[in-house]
């Protein structure tokens, strides 16, 4: 693998560099996740094709994942934050995207992130490599588009 191949899987791993970040590079990570959230929600496709999308994203993120971690040499190196981009893709892709559903998304996303209850922690802490790194924050993005799904269609009167 080439060093320049190496730098560019990094450089995306890291969500554009703002994994670097000093303070709250997963919560920057996210936000990193929202334009592409939003260009996903707003597009034409069928519900079935997001889906497919999302599969496709989390399989390039997984992949990208697993790359960096090597070059890095560091399993769960927190300036990895691609996985907070798909997990926030996840949480909010399939819902009309407002100010209310990105942000109560985004907060929903953060939450299930750093409490990890159940399986997310489970898999946070017990699976190798980058399916610890990575599936932690795709289950927290899923958890977060359940509670979302309830909020807003049983939340209104």
């Amino acid at each position: 693998m080439s060093k320049n191949f190496q730098s560019f899987m990094i450089f995306l791993a890291t969500g554009f560099g703002v994994g670097y970040s000093k303070k709250a590079p997963g919560t920057l990570g996210s936000l990193v996740g929202l334009p592409f959230a939003a260009a996903l929600a707003y597009s034409d496709l069928t519900l079935v094709m997001k889906v497919v999308v999302l599969l496709i994203v989390t399989a390039f993120g997984f992949w990208v994942t697993a790359v960096a971690e090597k070059a890095l040499g560091i399993h769960d190196d927190q300036r990895i934050v691609i996985d907070e981009v798909v997990g926030q893709m996840v949480t909010i892709s399939l819902f009309t995207p407002t100010v209310l559903s990105v942000t109560v998304g985004f907060l929903l996303f953060r939450l299930f992130d750093i409490w990890k209850p159940g399986l997310i922690g489970f898999v946070d802490e017990k699976m190798p490599g980058p399916i610890g790194t990575f599936f932690d924050d795709i289950l927290a993005g899923i958890a977060g588009a359940v509670c979302m799904y309830f909020i807003f269609k049983f939340g209104r009167s």
